[in-house]
């Protein structure tokens, strides 16, 4: 250790109070975290990129500093998509520290790791107060039936009003309107499960009716529409 000269000609002064860190709530208990060791949880991080074309929702479960489980979920650019390909390789046995100074590829995967790293490292976990923590598949339990992300499109003009394509049920096939023109409810198909059954070899045409649902009062609705197309 090199010091100044300035530095070098001061007396010494003990140091008194040491009161380390605050701890931190993990997995059911108060950690003083000192080393990146010390650090477990299940937590979530989101990120975009530079041109805010795409995002990533990125969700570690951390035993003892190791990634142990990842899920990343990315909605936006080719690049990006197939970036968490890549991602979903280089994030698991790593520290987090390691991850957090690993280039993922895409500028919103990186970013997710960022807020993540903070989320964590603050106690800030989804599993803070389970005792024990989140077992590891509980990143893919999070996808639900059909292991398939949940997502949100809609499109809309002013002219032409809103189109449901995709929402938190499925693949929006149908949309029911009332008299006035007015959405009630709308038909759907959930990717997930309809892929599930042609897997275990149910005719195609028949996974899609079974996994076929709507929400709302759709069975009312004056006038149907298919939001792609109409």
């Amino acid at each position: 250790m090199v010091y100044t000269k300035k530095v070098e000609d001061m007396c010494p002064v003990r140091k008194g109070v040491n009161h380390g860190p605050a701890p931190i709530p993990e997995e059911g208990k108060w950690v003083f975290a000192k080393e990146i060791k010390d650090i477990s949880g299940l937590t979530h991080g989101v990120g975009r990129c530079a041109p805010q074309q795409g995002a990533c929702k990125l969700t570690l479960n951390i035993k003892n500093g190791i990634i142990e489980e990842a899920l990343i979920e990315t909605l936006g650019c080719s690049g990006m998509t197939h970036s968490a390909a890549m991602a979903g390789e280089i994030l698991v046995g790593k520290t987090i520290l390691e991850a957090l100074n690993t280039d993922l590829v895409c500028d919103a995967i990186n970013t997710a790791m960022r807020e993540l790293f903070l989320q964590i490292v603050y106690g800030r976990s989804q599993s803070a107060f389970s005792d024990g923590g989140l077992s590891i598949g509980s990143g893919l339990d999070d996808l639900g039936k059909g292991t398939r992300s949940q997502i949100g499109t809609v499109y809309s003009t002013l002219k032409k009003g809103p189109r449901y394509l995709d929402l938190a049920e499925g693949y929006v096939v149908e949309l029911g309107l009332d008299k006035n023109d007015e959405i009630i409810g709308y038909k759907y198909v959930h990717i997930g499960k309809m892929m599930d059954s042609i897997r275990k070899g149910i005719d195609p045409m028949k996974a899609i009716e079974k996994a076929s649902g709507t929400y709302g009062r759709f069975e009312e609705a004056v006038k149907k529409i298919d939001p792609r197309e109409e």
